[in-house]
């Protein structure tokens, strides 16, 4: 590992990018500290302890919803915005010719995109502002707007800064960002088991059993993430005048786990939408009815495994062309060997992708209610880990390394890993 990292600083190039990358994590913890004006942060704090709504959102903001900085709604309005251009492209025949125009129309998709975040940050801006506003001093149009100003700009920023990161540095700025938020949790959680320790309320087996789940959780999740059933594809020889060709053999690599993080992301809106209104109106039956979909609940935790899975079948459909991707196959002369080009390869690789997908959306649904049950094993309440958050923070990693990986290569040194 050191010899590793010895490479890298030998090569300026990757030294740079990877100082500039730790320098907006810099920037982009600072922010998280910055209050938004004309805000009680204290009660914003008592809302946060009195409840795991917005816990799943903290985290991600690297704790700067609950304390309500400009940095408070995180990249959540990108990650929004992503999704629903995403699923557009699909539908709308623009987006669709955009999306097959290469890197021109990938301009047009990634411009169309940030107008959409600022959009949706300054729609979700003003529903925080709103629903916030036990918090808010002067209680006045005029400060709601400037707060929903601040936290657009904030979201803004964090698009601009993760943009920078991508251009200059090391990895997807956008998944950095959201890394180093959940990443800068983990001494707050170290703490709060230092002081179950201290004052008794667990034991040093509760801790070394919580270390051991978290480290079988973590190989499970590069298991899967780097999971995939590969196809072999060969191609026929063509003759073209006097060249040859075609001839060799490939193969199609389909990913267990196609979908990432978005069903879990899907699911969660899904459910926390009844709960949010719940905490801003006083209706006794909206009440109840959100006491059923409560965090941990039997309903709640049987739902959200439900439509995590659901929600896998569905955004792989979406994403992922079968029929284009045999119709391809035949265009350029592939097969599948023992197959017949067109719909008996695109009927094969439908029933291969709906198997491979099942495994992957039971995964995703497990991991993702394990926290409910960690806490029981573990008598360790108040520390999240696991769902989103672990299969976030594996995948990024992982990608990180193999774009250092690449190019230390490219200077002929010795890989990053082995």
């Amino acid at each position: 590992m050191l010899s590793a990292l010895s490479n890298i600083l030998k090569i300026t190039e990757l030294r740079e990018k990877v100082v500039f990358t730790l320098a907006m994590f810099l920037v982009f913890r600072a922010g998280t500290h910055i209050p938004v004006p004309g805000v009680d942060v204290s009660v914003i704090e008592q809302m946060f302890t009195s409840g795991n709504l917005f816990g799943l959102l903290d985290l991600f903001s690297g704790g700067a919803l609950s304390k309500f900085s400009v940095f408070a709604m995180s990249i959540t309005p990108y990650i929004n915005a992503s999704i629903i251009m995403q699923l557009l492209t699909v539908v709308v025949p623009k987006f669709e010719q955009w999306a097959k125009e290469g890197e021109d129309g990938r301009k047009k998709i990634t411009q169309v995109t940030r107008y959409g975040t600022v959009l949706l940050g300054f729609v979700q801006a003003i529903g925080m502002a709103i629903g916030l506003k036990a918090a808010i001093i002067n209680q006045g149009v005029g400060s709601i707007l400037l707060i929903a100003l601040t936290l657009t700009a904030g979201t803004t920023f964090l698009m601009w800064l993760g943009e920078q990161i991508t251009e200059k540095g090391i990895g997807n700025g956008i998944s950095l960002i959201i890394f180093a938020g959940i990443v800068s949790r983990l001494p707050d959680g170290i703490y709060v088991i230092y002081q179950y320790l201290a004052a008794g309320t667990i034991n040093l087996f509760n801790v070394l059993l919580f270390l051991l789940i978290g480290v079988a959780m973590i190989v499970m999740v590069i298991v899967i993430s780097q999971g995939q059933r590969r196809i072999p594809v060969q191609y026929a020889k063509r003759v073209v005048g006097r060249k040859t060709y075609g001839g060799h053999s490939t193969h199609i690599p389909l990913k267990v786990n196609q979908a990432g993080v978005i069903p879990i992301i899907f699911a969660s809106s899904v459910l926390m939408f009844p709960v949010t209104i719940a905490q801003f109106v006083n209706i006794p039956w909206v009440k109840t009815v959100a006491d059923w979909f409560a965090w941990g609940t039997p309903l709640q935790t049987f739902l959200y495994a439900v439509l995590i899975i659901f929600f896998t079948y569905f955004y792989t459909a979406v994403t992922l062309n079968i029929s284009d991707m045999a119709e391809n196959m035949k265009k350029y002369g592939g097969f599948i060997p023992g197959l017949r080009p067109g719909k008996p390869t695109a009927d094969y690789l439908d029933r291969v992708m709906t198997r491979i997908t099942l495994a992957g959306s039971v995964f995703l649904a497990a991991i993702a209610i394990l926290p409910n049950f960690i806490a029981a094993v573990t008598n360790i309440p108040g520390v999240y880990f696991g769902g989103t958050a672990l299969l976030i923070v594996v995948g990024v990693a992982l990608d990180t390394m193999k774009q250092i990986e690449a190019l230390v290569l490219m200077r002929h040194y010795q890989g990053f890993m082995k």
